[in-house]
């Protein structure tokens, strides 16, 4: 039961050339930031990522995205990363932009074992009808494009077909975890964090605090061990390493 692995880089040892790959975070904000370095060092390339976004440009996913490690990215925000839009319109990238809600309800239908649900989401968009570039040519041109999606009426609403999201390993960030792998997420580090443990088949959490079994009140578990396979205890600098993606302050009050 004790799910403590020695390190990072043995914790993704197994993440392998074409993996899928669920990551946690919003933003910058609760990503597993040493666990994606480890990932990079690994070398492994031609990875479809599902997150809310791709980091920045010198920080998260990013780091993969700048070394062309990622071949696929579902995303719902994609706007902090200029590699991003350079790689998306050069053909480099392809890339399936799902509405956040959708996107954070894909995930978790995946880890319930639910293959698909109906949402009013999207429905007479392109979400629903097609057409959106997933991968454009050289050219400039479509190369592939989103599928329609089937669309049917309850009561007095059409709704649109989503498919459930899994993906052979996931990779998040908790502020606490037990050997069992219980994990405790702090404020809105918390994000999608939960929702990628329960979509991938193999979870590994990097956690800031290891606590004993039987530490953490069961009422404050936000993921239980039973999603968890793979536990990283942080070092200190490594736990204290975040960043913000735009630094926004207003100036003091007796600043003039």
């Amino acid at each position: 039961m004790d799910k403590v692995v020695h390190s990072a880089a043995d914790a993704v040892a197994d993440i392998g050339d074409g993996a899928t790959l669920a990551v946690g975070g919003f933003g910058l904000c609760g990503i597993p930031s040493v666990l994606i370095r480890a990932l990079l060092a690994r070398g492994t390339t031609d990875l479809s990522v599902v997150s809310n976004n791709c980091g920045v440009d010198d920080w998260g996913l990013g780091l993969l995205l700048r070394e062309k490690r990622i071949r696929r990215m579902t995303s719902s925000y994609v706007g902090e990363n200029k590699e991003f839009e350079r790689q998306y319109l050069a053909g480099e990238l392809e890339v399936e932009l799902t509405p956040q809600g959708t996107l954070a309800e894909r995930l978790r239908a995946g880890g319930a074992g639910i293959a698909g649900f109906f949402t009013r989401t999207g429905v007479g968009t392109q979400v629903a009808e097609g057409g959106l570039p997933w991968r454009y040519a050289a050219d400039g041109g479509v190369a592939v494009a989103s599928p329609a999606k089937e669309v049917r009426t309850f009561g007095d609403h059409e709704y649109v077909l989503e498919e459930a999201i899994t993906c052979d390993f996931a990779l998040i960030r908790a502020w606490k975890g037990d050997r069992q792998g219980n994990l405790v997420f702090r404020d809105s580090a918390r994000n999608f964090n939960p929702l990628c443990a329960m979509s991938g088949r193999i979870t590994v959490a990097e956690v800031e605090e290891l606590v004993e079994v039987g530490d953490l009140p069961p009422n404050d578990v936000h993921v239980p061990g039973i999603f968890v396979q793979r536990v990283v205890v942080l070092t200190p600098e490594q736990a204290a390493e975040k960043r913000i993606e735009r630094r926004t302050v207003r100036p003091r009050p007796d600043a003039a």
